[in-house]
């Protein structure tokens, strides 16, 4: 069976709910995996949504949420998990806010797509203390073993 990501909370392709973006409480949903793959010593969760600005233009890919070092006990997050509640040993990385958390969807314009992305990864990472996605991605070159995603949309109500 391969590595699985999913949400009670949202289906993959679904509407992300409302409380889990800037229009809600902002806080992360809760996450679920299993089936994590023989040989994993840590893994990654990279939550980014690649319609910035627009969907109908989109410019970049911007980053929410960047986890690494998840111990492979865990099975996953509760819905607001809060820096000190992480899994012992996790470290977080900086979002495109150029902070550390979660950030919700908040679209400009049009409805976005957000994958919450879980790596397995062969190794622990080193501190890299609070890497953004390039400088996490580049530490993990080479240590993927598999990759799970789930993926929601959201577009503002007002």
């Amino acid at each position: 069976m391969p590595l699985t990501l999913t949400s009670p909370r949202f289906n993959h392709g679904g509407d992300i709910p409302a409380t889990y973006t800037c229009e809600g409480e902002d806080i992360s949903p809760p996450l679920i995996w299993s089936e994590v793959p023989t040989g994993t010593q840590s893994l990654v969760l990279i939550v980014d949504d690649p319609d910035a600005p627009d969907p109908q233009a989109p410019k970049m890919t911007w980053v929410h949420w960047l986890l690494y070092n998840l111990p492979i006990a865990t099975s996953g997050l509760d819905e607001g998990v809060e820096p000190s509640y992480l899994p012992d040993a996790t470290l977080e990385g900086i979002n495109d806010w150029k902070r550390t958390g979660y950030g919700g969807p908040c679209p400009p314009i049009g409805r976005h797509r957000y994958f919450f992305k879980l790596y397995a990864l062969d190794t622990r990472l080193p501190d890299l203390r609070e890497p953004d996605k390039d400088a996490l991605l580049q530490a993990m070159e080479g240590h993927m073993l598999e990759m799970a995603e789930l993926m929601g949309t959201y577009q503002k109500h007002k």
